[in-house]
């Protein structure tokens, strides 16, 4: 019996949201704050690993209590982002990095036993790629694409191809990427076809979210489900919520029944700011409907 279900490695980030009405918003985020209230909620037992200043561990304490537990390994500074939205539909934004943690490194990576190995970077380089082969001996490995794609020049914040891509793939059970993502990798601005392409390519399933809707390509099927928030007051952190949830319900489940199960709770996510704060009868109740 694994120790972790799901062990989330990442930055937090003290992040900066203004949107398209020129409203702003100040919070503590990061994928892994996000995966691991998703995952947690579902069932799993996670593990967070990040970095942060020491002034600011004290702001991971409230995920002690939401049953994760979590190591926070010192770096002279917390990473901070600040995203400028420019559409209503939160689709289009504008990145800035401000500040960044430390990057990681194996040794980083405590022995003990999980499941799942879930990347849950912010920015190329804060995870590199020579994780990922190791990681795959020691569990499954999910990757979340924005850590390998987008890059930091002179703080700005742009989508770059990932060079190692073709390399690293087969070693990566659990996918994710959204529409533009998915495109920067395959070139395709086809989601069916670009995640058949990165299914050739070796990842084993591949999740590719939209506004719309969240796909998942297993074994040449395609499964989908819509996403139908009342309002996208919580729109950040849609990709990282779906993601983890989805992993954390196919540890016991089939990819349809996962899939439904993360894009209802999802919908439940972004209609209220921060991370998901429901109950799985939420959920299920809401894939009822």
């Amino acid at each position: 019996m694994a120790q972790y279900d799901i062990t989330m490695i990442g930055h937090v980030s003290k992040d900066i949201m203004i949107l398209h009405n020129g409203h702003k918003d100040e919070f503590f985020g990061g994928p892994v704050i996000y995966s691991s209230a998703s995952a947690s909620i579902s069932g799993s037992k996670v593990l967070v690993l990040t970095k942060a200043a020491t002034e600011d561990m004290t702001l991971l304490d409230y995920l002690r209590d939401e049953m994760v537990d979590v190591n926070v390994i010192s770096s002279p500074e917390t990473t901070s982002i600040k995203n400028i939205y420019l559409t209503a539909d939160q689709e289009r934004r504008k990145v800035t990095l401000l500040s960044q943690a430390d990057p990681f490194i194996l040794e980083d990576i405590p022995d003990t036993v999980s499941h799942i190995y879930h990347l849950a970077g912010l920015f190329y380089g804060e995870l590199p790629s020579s994780l990922i082969k190791p990681l795959s001996r020691r569990g499954d490995v999910g990757l979340d694409a924005q850590g390998v794609l987008r890059c930091s020049e002179g703080g700005r914040m742009l989508f770059r191809d990932w060079k190692e891509k073709k390399d690293m793939l087969p070693y990566v059970r659990f996918l994710k990427t959204d529409t533009a993502e998915a495109q920067i990798l395959t070139g395709s601005d086809d989601r069916v076809e670009a995640a058949k392409i990165l299914e050739g390519w070796g990842a084993r399933e591949v999740m590719v979210t939209h506004h719309t809707e969240v796909i998942v390509l297993v074994d040449g099927i395609i499964y989908r489900a819509p996403f139908d928030p009342e309002n996208l007051s919580g729109r950040t952190g849609r990709g990282d919520t779906c993601f983890a949830a989805y992993m954390s319900r196919r540890l016991h489940d089939n990819p349809d029944d996962s899939i439904r199960y993360a894009a209802a709770l999802t919908s439940i996510k972004m209609e209220n700011p921060g991370r998901f704060c429901g109950t799985s009868d939420d959920v299920i109740a809401r894939m009822s409907m």
